[in-house]
């Protein structure tokens, strides 16, 4: 899947984030799964890549691709890195599944001179339709559990995050929206982004 940007991995967000990486730099990618991201910025952008993967076929899937992956948890396991370890620190598709996303954010701030965050907008005017006339928990593309087997715990709005993103002191220094598999840079997470962003990729620096 090409997203005009000349990366395709099959995950728009992830050639998103490729994008907004430097070359040659350390990069840490918490919840990485099998590695695509990992093997797709060592193929492109020469970093010096870590990862860190709670399941152990994601861990297994990824040495046996030859990348630096450690069976860990975000919640847990993000304080055992020195700070400014990392140029840059990703969580991708993850922090809706964490225990405690503020935390684990300030961790990432702490270890890490950029954050780089993409998540599902439980914002979006499909989502708030289906509960509003359905009256039941949505399923989307990004969202395709049921409430009872969902791994997703904390969900969140692009205000949401922005939101968050501004009581721990991080800057957004950029933003874009995907919606039906189109990317679109934003100025300001407003109104318009949270009612159609699909989902949303966030690349923050510390301002505090």
């Amino acid at each position: 899947m090409s997203n005009g940007y000349g990366l395709d991995t099959g995950r728009i967000d992830l050639d998103l984030i490729a994008q907004m990486i430097a070359p040659e730099s350390r990069v840490l990618d918490v919840g990485c799964g099998d590695g695509d991201l990992l093997a797709l910025l060592r193929s492109q952008k020469d970093i010096d890549g870590r990862g860190v993967e709670l399941s152990q076929e994601g861990v297994n899937a990824s040495v046996a691709r030859g990348l630096a992956v450690v069976q860990g948890d975000a919640d847990t396991d993000l304080s055992n890195y020195p700070d400014d370890a990392f140029d840059y620190v990703i969580l991708s598709q993850t922090i809706q599944a964490t225990r405690n996303p503020k935390a684990v954010l300030r961790e990432m701030k702490r270890i890490g001179r950029h954050v780089i965050v993409s998540f599902p907008n439980f914002g979006n005017w499909r989502v708030r339709l289906k509960l509003l006339f359905t009256g039941r928990m949505p399923e989307t593309r990004s969202l395709g559990y049921s409430w009872y087997d969902t791994p997703n715990i904390h969900l969140c709005t692009v205000l949401d995050f922005a939101s968050l993103c501004d009581e721990l002191g991080l800057e957004i220094e950029d933003a874009l929206i995907v919606t039906r598999n189109k990317a679109r840079r934003i100025s300001n997470p407003g109104i318009f982004a949270n009612l159609f962003a699909n989902d949303a990729v966030f690349l923050l620096s510390r301002n505090t």
